[in-house]
């Protein structure tokens, strides 16, 4: 069996949990970024998506990947994820936005990774809204590594 990790990320964090989750799934795993590439979804049993959320909104590049393969999609065995800064009440909103319903309905596995707030990475206005999102002056990377290990289990 083939697997896909589908992803788009802005700064960087999305591929390294991307790449933490191949890892842990320790088999046939090819890692596509969606910002540079579409890839061929038919070779593929397996298909895991996942993307950066900014502003409440996943990557443009994810949802396009989405909305293009929606009937493929459905039939694959699924995995969606998300990563950003949100507080624990509100992954599930985050996550049901994210992604359409009808894969939302279907997929296998479902999660989110952490985040990671990197101010060296930020323009003027991002670095402004980030802090006060977060509350902090402090740069901060927050994996949630026994998510990971959750969501690759569902997806074996």
């Amino acid at each position: 069996m083939s697997t896909l990790i589908a992803y788009a990320t802005k700064y960087g964090f999305t591929k390294t949990c991307a790449e933490i989750l191949a890892k842990k799934l320790g088999e046939n795993v090819d890692i596509c970024d969606l910002s540079r590439n579409h890839p061929e979804l038919m070779k593929y049993d397996k298909v895991i998506i996942g993307g950066s959320i900014y502003a409440g909104k996943i990557r443009k590049p994810v949802m396009r990947f989405c909305s293009d393969n929606l009937s493929t999609l459905k039939v694959k065995k699924l995995g969606l994820f998300i990563c950003g800064m949100a507080k624990e009440d509100d992954v599930q909103k985050q996550l049901d936005s994210a992604f359409p319903r009808e894969l939302l309905e279907v997929c296998a596995a479902k999660g989110f990774f952490g985040g990671e707030c990197n101010y060296d990475k930020m323009n003027f206005l991002e670095k402004f809204i980030m802090k006060k999102i977060t509350r902090s002056e402090q740069s901060q990377s927050r994996v949630a590594e026994d998510n990971i290990t959750r969501f690759a289990g569902l997806m074996r």
